[in-house]
């Protein structure tokens, strides 16, 4: 069993979320049509895979997390959009997998081996396609001035060492430029657009618990008084039970 493999239907529905300006936004700088086709590497539960399914025809996602792919399985049902979800690792394709016209990562590059990964994504991405990496995170401008306290708390609770290997807790990508440098991959343009939303209290604080350094897994016993400290953290900044979040989604696009 995996590291996210108890965070699967947390992590669905309670990290911050892609919004639907956001893949308007990247199908239409793409020029993705239903002729298009795309595969979501880490696809995790789905959220990019089904978020372009509407702009695009054959979709794709891969993870290595079966509890993971039994969530995007039940997402696109619900959805009523067929998936075709494959158990593995972006490494480890099989050559006749075929070419897309568009390669979507979302919080999962910075798992991925540099050295294969940019030898799969170049056989991968079609001669005229793109590869669109992609973010979505609470701004960290001031605007959302719960958030600072908040990852201090899940930084003392989690266990130091997978608060190390995860980034001190808000690892997302690595440096885009260098990952990429000598590859015909090449960066090209950054799409962004930014939301604001009410996220109730609660699934604020059990956010916390779909990060690996700060899973259930990896707290055991002590799940519940982080959570009570989050929350006891988070009350003064909410209203109604529910805090406003600023959100910045972003896709970096990376072509030929």
């Amino acid at each position: 069993m995996g590291r996210f493999a108890s965070t699967a239907y947390l992590y669905e529905h309670l990290r911050p979320p892609y919004p639907g300006e956001f893949f308007r936004s990247v199908a239409q700088k793409l020029g993705l049509t239903k002729q298009s086709s795309l595969i979501d590497l880490g696809t995790g539960p789905g959220l990019l895979a089904l978020g372009f399914g509407p702009y695009v025809g054959r979709v794709v996602g891969v993870d290595p997390e079966p509890a993971m792919l039994d969530a995007a399985r039940l997402a696109a049902s619900r959805a009523g959009r067929h998936v075709t979800l494959i158990e593995g690792k972006a490494e480890t394709l099989p050559p006749d997998i075929g070419t897309f016209d568009i390669v979507t990562i979302g919080r999962a590059l910075h798992w991925m081996d540099r050295d294969t990964t940019l030898t799969q994504l170049d056989q991968l991405v079609a001669h005229e396609g793109a590869i669109a990496i992609c973010a979505s995170f609470s701004t960290i401008d001031g605007r959302n001035p719960w958030l600072d306290g908040y990852n201090e708390i899940r930084r003392r609770w989690s266990p130091s060492q997978l608060w190390e290997e995860a980034g001190r807790g808000t690892r997302t990508h690595r440096d885009l430029s260098a990952f990429f440098r000598g590859s015909p991959l090449q960066l090209t343009e950054l799409v962004t657009v930014e939301t604001s939303h009410l996220v109730g209290l609660h699934d604020l604080a059990e956010r916390t618990l779909t990060y690996s350094s700060s899973s259930r897994d990896a707290l055991g016993e002590n799940v519940e008084a982080m959570l009570s400290e989050v929350l006891n953290h988070l009350v003064p900044f909410s209203r109604d039970c529910a805090i406003e979040e600023t959100i910045v989604s972003t896709a970096q696009i990376v072509k030929r």
